[in-house]
């Protein structure tokens, strides 16, 4: 018995696609993925339109998707992230109906709510036997965890694994089981693995960042939470991967280890389990070619689902027991709300992922940013969009000096006996303002373009069209 297919058309006539349904898709393969526009040239040649396309996160490799909406194949987006080219042009009102942004966490929570249900999920797999056991840990186009993807197997009516790696059966050391698949399709190539992962993702060595970075690790230092059983999750940005080099240094000093790293995993927290600062690793996602080692190789790097990460309706998820983590932002308002989907005028080019998530769980939920980009202030009266509410943030770190929400005075108090530079948020708009300029206001159109959902399925914000 098999389930592999002659072809991609074939698997999906087998899955039934008509007019109106949903198809979805995972973005493990990042700006290297081959298969989502592999997949909507086929739907558009068998003449099916009408379609909402859920995906995980959308990279600027997807830009062919605009042509699909032009011609009617797609009518909806839902996403958790959407890149600068296909942002921009959603921000000119390419769509008829807004984007739908979703939280990492939120998007399998409301396909368990069946708020959003899947019919069809087409799921990139590294490495796949010819039952449909699949995984990201293997082959040529190896990414590591499949953790985006694994909602999608679960939730959705029908299931096709596309895979440019056929092994022989039983594949060990699955992502998702063949209990879940419906069809297996074999590829010339699934993916770039150059576009899937970075390789190496590098600390900064701007010396703004790592006044930043030393700012944000003596923030952990001081806050009462870096003591053994710590836990921690940080992004793949040159700031943030400079804090936690920091703070291993830290770690290692005092001989503190912690319970577990958390999130999309870069090389530099593989270093830190290695190092003896956690016990273990929890992937959502591999951001870099050491992390894909470690998960194939070390039984102490745990691959997890975005459920297990951070659905807030399963019976728990690992962010809510996280300690600290650091975020970025693109602006953050004087009541400490985020914005990360948009930039400082008004046009799409990112989206919640985790951010909302970890900011919610987290018991210290920093937001590393400088004073100003671009001679843009990063500190507003109020943001684009919220992305995150500011009743979640905590801290804002940045070269002029730490800003903490007035909700956490026992950490300002901290802080400021450490000898830190605590300053009123108010203060570092001003300095910014007074660096930069004050910033023209510059309008938004009428029309929604986005609408932003929260964790917990409630609309959040709306972001408007760019009309200039």
């Amino acid at each position: 018995m098999t389930k592999v297919v002659s072809s991609l058309r074939e698997a999906i006539e087998r899955a039934g696609l008509k007019d109106g349904m949903t198809v979805s898709f995972h973005h493990h393969l990042r700006n290297g993925d081959y298969v989502l526009n592999m997949v909507m040239q086929e739907i558009a040649d068998l003449g099916v339109g009408g379609l909402t396309v859920n995906a995980s996160s959308l990279f600027d490799v997807h830009l062919p998707l605009l042509d699909h909406i032009q011609s009617g194949v797609v009518s909806t987006l839902q996403t958790d992230y959407m890149a600068a080219g296909l942002g921009r042009a959603i921000s000119r009102g390419a769509m008829a109906n807004p984007v739908q942004f979703r939280t990492h966490g939120g998007r399998p929570a409301d396909m368990a709510r069946g708020v959003t249900p899947v019919d069809v999920a087409f799921i990139a797999a590294p490495a796949c036997d010819c039952m449909g056991n699949c995984s990201g840990k293997f082959g040529p186009s190896a990414c590591g965890s499949l953790g985006y993807a694994m909602a999608d197997a679960r939730y959705a009516k029908h299931v096709v694994i596309i895979t440019d790696h056929l092994v022989p059966y039983p594949l060990q050391g699955w992502s998702i089981p063949e209990t879940e698949v419906d069809s297996v399709v074999t590829v010339d190539s699934i993916g770039d693995p150059k576009g899937i992962v970075s390789g190496t993702t590098r600390i900064t060595r701007d010396p703004v960042g790592l006044v930043m970075a030393s700012y944000a690790a003596r923030v952990i230092e001081h806050s009462g939470l870096l003591k053994d059983g710590f836990s921690f999750q940080t992004g793949a940005g040159g700031a943030s991967l400079a804090a936690a080099s920091f703070l291993k240094d830290i770690m290692l000093r005092d001989k503190i280890r912690g319970s577990f790293g958390l999130g999309g995993i870069t090389g530099y927290m593989v270093d830190m389990l290695r190092a003896g600062c956690f016990e273990k690793l929890m992937d959502v996602q591999c951001f870099d070619l050491q992390a894909v080692e470690s998960l194939r190789e070390d039984p102490r790097h745990q691959e997890i689902s975005a459920m297990h990460y951070a659905s807030p309706v399963t019976k728990s998820a690992v962010v809510d027991s996280l300690d600290v983590v650091i975020l970025g932002a693109t602006e953050v308002d004087t009541d400490f709300n985020v914005n990360v989907h948009t930039d400082s005028n008004g046009y799409i080019m990112g989206g919640s992922g985790g951010h909302s998530d970890t900011a919610a769980g987290a018991k210290l939920s920093m937001i590393i940013a400088p004073l100003f980009r671009a001679r843009l202030p990063i500190v507003t009266d109020r943001v684009h969009c919220i992305s995150t509410p500011g009743k979640d943030i905590d801290v804002l770190v940045t070269q002029a000096g730490i800003a903490v929400n007035p909700k956490n005075g026992e950490l300002a108090d901290r802080l400021r006996s450490a000898g830190l530079p605590i300053v009123d948020i108010r203060a570092l708009k001003e300095k910014a303002e007074g660096l930069t300029g004050k910033p023209a206001h510059l309008p938004q159109g009428q029309r929604v373009v986005a609408d932003v959902i929260s964790r917990d399925g409630q609309l959040l914000d709306q972001i408007r069209s760019v009309e200039r």
